[in-house]
């Protein structure tokens, strides 16, 4: 196979139905403009503090006895508040800074990545009282 056919067989002609070169050929004069879209995050920034503190577990008795007693299934019952399936915290590693990280950027709180996992990491069970309480002052069930 000489050099033209092999060019020929790799990069066939596309017939675009006219004479002009395709569009790409041509010299971008101006720069994509950012549309605005309803649907699209435009910051990751929140507005807005957590409504309890870290340790302000006794606020809500019924959850710190839940989370003491069995801290497993405290974070499956917050997976399951935030439509998750019941098993997904036993089934993903690190579920409970993950669901944590939601809670922060659906509820428009302050904060990051590294605060959710070092809080999340080192007060595990009181961050996870935490997160059921602003679940309840969000309105979710």
């Amino acid at each position: 196979m000489s050099t033209e056919e092999t060019k020929k067989h790799l990069y066939p002609e596309v017939n675009y139905g006219s004479t002009q070169p395709p569009p790409y050929n041509q010299p971008v004069i101006n720069q994509p403009q950012l549309q605005n879209n309803p649907l699209m995050v435009t910051s990751f920034e929140g507005h807005r503090e957590w409504t309890t503190g870290l340790c302000d577990c006794l606020a809500d008795p019924a959850t710190c006895l839940l989370t003491c007693m069995c801290h497993p299934c405290s974070v499956c019952y917050l997976g399951s508040r935030m439509g998750e399936h019941f098993c997904m915290p036993m089934c993903v590693p690190a579920s409970n800074i993950t669901l944590r990280n939601k809670i922060r950027t659906v509820g428009g709180i302050r904060g990051t990545m590294c605060t959710d996992c070092v809080t999340a990491s080192f007060c595990g069970p009181c961050s996870t009282c935490q997160d059921h309480r602003e679940l309840t002052n969000m309105g979710i069930k």
